[in-house]
C-alpha cells in the first residue's frame, strides 16, 4: 500500500526517526555531557610533549583488520595437528586436523593444506598460536564478535566504541578527505544484524569517529557519490536541506553541543570525500587485470584490493570481513571440511599479494595488518576443558557421512592470529596448542585486552587512554591496566643514556 505523507508527518517520523539513531549511535545529551569538551582536550593532549613523543615512537600508522567471522578452526588453519583422512565408520575422536600440513617459508612451521600462499609469506609477520577467547557463558558469535571488537563484554551500560572509532578519535584521520574508520563487506540486513550493529558504531564518542560502511566492495564508489540520476548540483541542495532538517529535528533540541558537532564533521568530511579526487581509489574498475585477477575470489578478496588502495591514500582504520551470516562462511556447523576448502580459497591469495603489495610499495612498514576472528572451533568440544557450555552441534561418535567430517563446535580455548609489518616481529611464532584434544593453548596465552593494547601500541596510543562518561574513566580496554605483549614487536635502534645506540626489543 503506498502512503501519501505531508510535510507534518514527515517531519515528526524524521524526528522520530532521529531520537532513535540518536539513542543508538551515542548516549543521550545528559549522559555524555561531561564529554562535551573532550575533543578540545584531545586537540590538547596529542599536542603535549609527551604524546608527540609516544607518537614519534610509534611503528605504525594504518591498521587493516582481515576479519575472519564466523569462528575459524585453527587445527583446520594455522596451527594444523595430526591429519585423519576422510573415510566411513571414523571414529570423531580420532580426528584433530582434517586436512594435510604443508611447509611456510618458516623453518619448521606448518599451515593446513590450501593457505600455501599465505605460508610464503610469513617471514613478513608473527603468527600467534595461543590467542583465548572469554568464557561468555552460551556460546554467541555476535557476543563474540562484539567482545574482540570493543575489549568490552557485553552488555554494557554505555555503547562501548569499536577499536576503529577509539584509533579514529585517539589519532584523527591521517588524510582528512578519507574516513579514519571504514568497514568493508559486513551487510547488517542479515541474520543477528541488530545484534553486528552494536559493535559497528563509534559509541559514545560520536558519529564523527564511526564507521564508514561499504558492505559490497565492488559498489564501492557508489559510496561516494550521489545517487544515479542525481547531478552535483542537487545534492548540495539535497545536503542543506538535510541540515536544516536535522537543526529544526528532536536531535538539534536534544543531541548534546558534542553529538552535533560530531555529526556535523561527519557530514562535512562525507562530503569533502565526494568531491576529492581520492574517491577515485574506491573504484575498483581502475585497477589493472592482472593485479585485479589475483584479488578477485569473492567479496572478501576484493575488499582487501580495497584495502590496500585506501591505505595507499592515507586511511587510518580498515576492517574487511568475510562476512559474518548465520550458518554460512566460518560458520561451519556442518560440512566443515568441505566449506574450508572454499573459505581458503577465498582468502589464501587476496591477503598474501595484500602483505606483498603493501611491502613492494613501502606502505607494510607503518601499516599493522591483523587477521583475526572471534574464536576457534573442535568437533567434539563445545567451549574450553572446565568451561564446557551446551552443545549447539550433534556431531556422532562414528562418522558415515562427509558433512560430520570438520570443525562444528566452539572453541575458545586456542586460536590463531597472524600480525604482518607495522612493527611486528618478522617470521615469529608466538604460543603453542597441545598437539592432542583438547588443543587448547599450553603456552604464552594472550587475551583480547592485551590484543587491543599491542595494537594501541604500535600507534603510540598509551595505555590509559580513555573518555569521561558518567563522570567516570572509559578506557580503552578495561580499566586501562592491561599491558602490550612486547614479544611480538621486532628490535629496532635506541638512543642508550650514554648516547651510543643498542638494539632493543
Amino acid at each position: 500500500m503506498q502512503s501519501k505523507w505531508n510535510r507534518r508527518e514527515f517531519l515528526k517520523t524524521a524526528s522520530t526517526a532521529t531520537l532513535g539513531a540518536l539513542a543508538a549511535g551515542a548516549p543521550v545529551a545528559g549522559l555524555l555531557s561531561s564529554c562535551s569538551s573532550s575533543s578540545d582536550k584531545n586537540k590538547k593532549l596529542l599536542e603535549s610533549d609527551t604524546v608527540k613523543q609516544r607518537l614519534a615512537n610509534s611503528t605504525a600508522d594504518t591498521v587493516i583488520l582481515l576479519w575472519m567471522a564466523g569462528g575459524m578452526a585453527h587445527t583446520d588453519t594455522f596451527d594444523p595437528k595430526q591429519y585423519t583422512p576422510f573415510e566411513k565408520g571414523l571414529d570423531s575422536n580420532r580426528v584433530l586436523s582434517t586436512f594435510k600440513a604443508v611447509p611456510t617459508v618458516l623453518d619448521g612451521v606448518n599451515f593446513s593444506e590450501g593457505l600455501e600462499s599465505i605460508g610464503k609469506v610469513m617471514d613478513k609477520g608473527t603468527l600467534i598460536r595461543s590467542y583465548v577467547a572469554a568464557d561468555l557463558g552460551h556460546i554467541l558469535h555476535s557476543r563474540h564478535q562484539y567482545h574482540w571488537h570493543t575489549c568490552y563484554e557485553p552488555p554494557q551500560s554505555v555503547a562501548a566504541p569499536h577499536m576503529g572509532a577509539w584509533i579514529a578519535k585517539e589519532l584523527g584521520a591521517k588524510n582528512p578527505v578519507i574516513p579514519a574508520f571504514i568497514d568493508i563487506g559486513q551487510r547488517l540486513t542479515l541474520g543477528e544484524g541488530e545484534e553486528l550493529k552494536a559493535f559497528h558504531t563509534s559509541g559514545f564518542l560520536g558519529n564523527e569517529f564511526g564507521p564508514f560502511m561499504i558492505p559490497d566492495p565492488t559498489t564501492g564508489l557508489d559510496s561516494v557519490k550521489p545517487p544515479v540520476g542525481m547531478s552535483y548540483k542537487r545534492f548540495e541542495k539535497r545536503n542543506e536541506l538535510y541540515n536544516k532538517l536535522i537543526s529544526e529535528s528532536a536531535f538539534g533540541e536534544f543531541g548534546s553541543d558534542y553529538q552535533k558537532e560530531s555529526l556535523r564533521r561527519a557530514m562535512e568530511q562525507s562530503y569533502m570525500l565526494l568531491n576529492s579526487p581520492e574517491a577515485k581509489a574506491f573504484d575498483l574498475s581502475t585497477e589493472p587485470k592482472e593485479s585485479y585477477d589475483i584479488y578477485n575470489t569473492g567479496k572478501f578478496g576484493l575488499g582487501c584490493l580495497l584495502a590496500r588502495r585506501l591505505t595507499e591514500k592515507g586511511a587510518r582504520f580498515i576492517s574487511v570481513t568475510t562476512e559474518y551470516v548465520p550458518f554460512m562462511g566460518w560458520d561451519t556447523h556442518e560440512n566443515g571440511h568441505t566449506r574450508l576448502k572454499d573459505m581458503k580459497k577465498e582468502i589464501d591469495a587476496p591477503v598474501a599479494q595484500l602483505i606483498k603489495d603493501l611491502e613492494r610499495t613501502g606502505h607494510l612498514d607503518r601499516t599493522l595488518v591483523i587477521l583475526a576472528s572471534e574464536f576457534s572451533r573442535d568437533m567434539m568440544l563445545e567451549g574450553r576443558p572446565g568451561a564446557e557450555v551446551k552443545h549447539q552441534v550433534d556431531q556422532p561418535t562414528i562418522i558415515n557421512d562427509i558433512k560430520n567430517y570438520g570443525m562444528h563446535r566452539h572453541f575458545t580455548d586456542g586460536c590463531s592470529i597472524l600480525m604482518f609489518g607495522g612493527g611486528i616481529q618478522k617470521g615469529h611464532v608466538y604460543g603453542k596448542t597441545a598437539d592432542e584434544r583438547p588443543c587448547k593453548t599450553i603456552e604464552k596465552p594472550i587475551k583480547i585486552d592485551q590484543v587491543h593494547q599491542s595494537i594501541y601500541h604500535a600507534l603510540g596510543i598509551p595505555e590509559d587512554a580513555h573518555a569521561i562518561v558518567e563522570e567516570r574513566p572509559f578506557y580503552t580496554t578495561p580499566d586501562g591496566v592491561a599491558k602490550p605483549v612486547m614479544e611480538l614487536f621486532g628490535k629496532k635502534e635506541v638512543k642508550a643514556d650514554a648516547g651510543e645506540e643498542v638494539k632493543e626489543a
